[in-house]
């Protein structure tokens, strides 16, 4: 039984693949909020966790598991309620830390911008709840990944394999944009203007948040 994709559907799904990575929505605006918070390591953590969930969902996709959400309308309901009310949470907490005023001694204890005040553990919690709890995710997985599977293979090495290639993709774009967030936060951005990246960052959650409650 084969275990890799038909070849000539590879480049076909490597493309796919790509433009929904370099698409912006929840899982850039966690990586560049928690870069901004914490530096290049966080970022690039939090894009690890992320990418993990993305394993999780193609065996779920693979089981079948994927299907009995969509199909059961309060499970499908209750995952998609889960995920807004995360995005939500994640959302008022950067506009939370946006507002709040920082003091001169406050601003004298402020970890230097080397520092990781998220610490690897959260990061890495954050990206995979941030990944695991999108029902768009599961149900991307479900309608894309069966049109690049053989079916004269074994479907669940074949899920594992094209999560791996969205694993590898997803892992370039959201470090070299850590790296990209990290050097800009470097070059001395001002307490306003990391103020801004919060507040924009913690709006766009609010609102992709309540845009997937509602959908």
């Amino acid at each position: 039984m084969r275990g890799t994709p038909l070849p000539d559907l590879i480049w076909a799904y490597l493309v796919a693949i790509t433009l929904l990575t370099v698409s912006p929505g929840a899982d850039t605006l966690l990586v560049v909020r928690n870069t901004g918070r914490g530096g290049v390591v966080d970022g690039c953590v939090t894009s690890l966790g992320i990418c993990l969930g993305l394993f999780v969902h193609a065996t779920l996709s693979a089981l079948g598991i994927s299907v009995l959400l969509v199909e059961t309308a309060w499970a499908f309901t209750l995952l998609k309620w889960a995920g807004a009310l995360y995005l939500i949470w994640l959302g008022l907490g950067s506009l939370r830390r946006a507002v709040a005023r920082v003091g001169p001694a406050a601003e004298a204890v402020a970890p230097p911008p080397g520092r990781r005040p998220l610490g690897i553990g959260q990061a890495l919690r954050e990206g995979l709840l941030s990944n695991l709890l999108n029902p768009k995710t599961a149900l991307f997985y479900m309608a894309l990944l069966p049109q690049f599977i053989d079916p004269a293979g074994s479907a669940f090495q074949q899920s594992l394999w094209l999560a791996a290639v969205h694993f590898g993709v997803a892992m370039i774009w959201q470090c070299g944009l850590a790296w990209a967030v990290g050097r800009f936060r470097g070059l001395g951005s001002s307490e306003r203007l990391r103020r801004m990246l919060g507040t924009l960052t913690g709006g766009f959650f609010v609102a992709l948040g309540a845009k997937l409650a509602l959908s």
